[in-house]
Parts: C-alpha cells; structure tokens; sequence
C-alpha cells in the first residue's frame, strides 16, 4: 500500500534529519565525549533532552490541529515533559560523580526512548497527517530525530562504561 504523498514528504524530511544528526554526532560528539567520565561526557546530551517540552505544543490549540488525535498528542506530550524532567532530574548526580545519576541516566534513556518509539507506532497508527502538525511539524522533523540519536549515544555510552565511574 503506497504512502500518501503527505506521509512520504514527511519520512523523506525525517530520514534527511535523522542522517544529518547522525552524522554530527559521528563525527563531531561522539569522538568528543567518548573517552570521558560520565560527569563531562553525559551533561552536553542530558541539557538537550531537557528541550523536549517541546512537546506540550501537541497540546495548544492553534499551533496544531484540532483534528490532531487526542491519542497521539496527550501521550506523546507529556512523554516529552517526563522525559525532559528526568533528564534534568539526572544532572546533579551525574556531574557529582554519584552512581545514582547514571541509575537516573538509565531510566531517562529507557523511558524517552520508549515514548519517541510509542509517538512513531501513534502517528502510524491513529493515522497522524502531518499536516495536522501545524508548526509543530518542525519539532517532529528536526528535533525527533536529533533526540534518536542523543538516546543512541547515551545507550552506546553507558554499555561502554564497565560500572559505575567515580568522579576525579
């Protein structure tokens, strides 16, 4: 069954963004925090996850559709907002050198990752047009992808540390 020419522009745009922040965090963050302890390494990513309450923008009228799915927009907003809590939530042990920040880095990686794959199998699912996005749309293009792949670098980062790291 073929896309419909909305959804097709939308993967094209979202595969382009996906390619792009992958590369950047290839090249450029991941050579830079690799090596480091997780009290240097993990802020720069957690601070950026800490912008998904873009999010709640699902839910304000005028800036996207009233016929947006109610079932896709609360889930996937306040998704977002508990993602972004428990990504600055993790910030203070983790730049303390405590081992319960990265028990906290850990819960921020699952739970975000589990609510961008929920909001991905959602907008399928209840049949999200992305025109229904309004301006919301950029936030689903751009930073939707950009936070795939911080998830990614921090799930490879903390498979890489042998334990808990203690701060120098």
């Amino acid at each position: 069954m073929p896309l419909p020419g909305n959804f097709l522009r939308y993967f094209i745009s979202y595969a382009v963004a996906l390619l792009g922040c992958g590369l950047v965090a290839a090249w450029y963050v991941w050579p830079a925090i690799k090596n480091r302890p997780p009290k240097t390494a993990l802020p720069p990513l957690l601070l950026y996850a800490s912008l998904r309450v873009n999010g709640l923008m699902f839910l304000m009228p005028g800036l996207v559709s009233p016929d947006l799915p109610k079932t896709f927009s609360i889930p996937t907003a306040y998704g977002d907002l508990t993602a972004a809590c428990l990504a600055l939530l993790s910030l203070w042990p983790v730049r303390s050198g405590s081992a319960a920040g990265l028990l906290l880095v850990w819960l921020f990686n699952l739970v975000g990752s589990l609510e961008l794959i929920y909001a991905t199998i959602s907008s399928i699912r209840d049949h999200v047009d992305p025109t229904l996005l309004s301006v919301s749309y950029y936030l689903a293009v751009l930073n939707v992808p950009a936070m795939l792949v911080v998830h990614f670098m921090i799930f490879v980062y903390l498979v890489r540390q042998p334990g808990p790291v203690q701060a120098p």
